[in-house]
């Protein structure tokens, strides 16, 4: 008899800077900004790690539809509460000017504690991303499907990919942000592991020593999460524009239901070495879309519209099932116009051009990412 089929619930994080509207400048939140924030999305908002950002979580959504309802309303209150105080937030993975230098963590004792002990790293952690929950109740199918996952995180980074600039410089990268995140301990791809026992006596060890306190230390790019009966997909970089989002968080709930349903049929995708599945993050990461990755398979290098269309292939039952075909299928609109780290570079580009001064570029692309915060709000 075949396994209930388990909810594929989906839930959104994501992670804002501040800017201030006339300067374009990184501004700390005030707090009476926050207590708005709070008393209006209660525990859905939060401040992070520094001063500039701000944090939200919908809530556990049926799918994208209910996901969009709530992020859209989420996004609206924190820009509403943000502009009584002349600011605005952007949802990119780098403030494509700012000196991590000028920044400064708040004042609680969990970010107090991760200064103390993860030191000058953790100073730099002037970025932010999307992580998207997928229900996933047993245990064991978490690590199963994690396992397989792995393999399509560089697909999600390529597409996500926001964050070019750092400090005032053009980096050359699709998603600088990674560079930043992973000098942390604990981060990157997961291992492959045998099951949930495993992965228990793994955290436990480290939890024993005392260098941990739970699994929430832990940092990878896809990990069961410390709090819910979910698969936590953390590799994208955060998105500008909401119906981007959407894209990402309904592509990978559909890749995770096609990877359950394979196990139902006594399937599997093919796992190949983290060593392998690293080349194509390290792809994603400096190329975005523009330069391919690698089918192990083939053997080759093969255009990113091609993925895009095989994962659609792929997921085309599931995201019938899950209701989320025309978001899926949207994400040919961030290959056709280019992902944000394209549009934040032809923004730039295109005012140069135009014989500004190199610091007015640079807040034309904060301007634009103001713009394409609130376009679909």
């Amino acid at each position: 008899m075949a396994r209930q089929e388990p909810p594929f619930t989906i839930g959104v994080e994501e992670e804002y800077l501040l800017v201030d509207r006339d300067s374009y400048e990184l501004a700390r939140a005030p707090d009476q900004m926050m207590q708005d924030c709070l008393a209006e999305l209660g525990d859905q908002v939060s401040p992070e790690f520094l001063q500039c950002q701000i944090e939200i979580g919908t809530k556990v959504c049926a799918g994208v539809a209910d996901a969009r309802e709530d992020l859209r309303r989420l996004r609206a209150g924190v820009s509403k509460h943000a502009a009584n105080y002349n600011l605005a937030p952007i949802a990119a993975s780098c403030h494509p000017f700012a000196d991590w230098k000028d920044q400064h963590h708040v004042d609680k004792d969990r970010y107090n504690d991760l200064r103390r002990d993860l030191a000058g790293v953790v100073r730099r952690m002037l970025i932010c991303g999307m992580h998207v929950h997928v229900g996933l109740p047993d245990p064991d199918t978490r690590i199963d499907v994690m396992n397989q996952l792995s393999y399509f995180l560089p697909h999600l980074l390529a597409l996500s990919s926001s964050s070019p600039f750092w400090q005032g410089e053009d980096t050359g990268l699709a998603s600088y942000r990674l560079t930043v995140f992973d000098n942390l301990p604990r981060t990157g791809l997961p291992p492959h592991l045998t099951g949930w026992s495993e992965y228990e006596r793994s955290v436990q060890a480290l939890v024993d020593i005392g260098v941990i306190e739970d699994s929430s230390k832990i940092w990878w790019d896809l990990r069961p999460s410390s709090r819910f009966p979910t698969l936590e997909a953390r590799i994208c970089d955060v998105q500008p524009r909401l119906e981007h989002t959407l894209s990402l968080a309904a592509l990978i709930q559909a890749l995770t239901r096609m990877l359950w349903r394979l196990k139902q049929q006594n399937q599997r995708w093919r796992t190949y070495d983290n060593f392998l599945i690293s080349e194509n993050r390290w792809r994603a990461q400096r190329y975005g879309t523009t330069a391919g990755l690698i089918d192990f398979g083939l053997g080759e290098i093969i255009p990113f519209d091609q993925l895009l269309d095989e994962m659609f292939e792929l997921t085309a039952e599931d995201a019938d099932a899950l209701g989320s075909t025309a978001e899926i299928e949207a994400a040919r609109e961030m290959l056709t116009h280019g992902t944000s780290s394209d549009r934040q570079r032809a923004v730039y580009v295109n005012s140069v051009e135009a014989e500004k001064p190199v610091n007015e570029a640079l807040k034309d692309v904060v301007r634009h990412l103001i713009e394409e915060y609130h376009a679909d709000l």
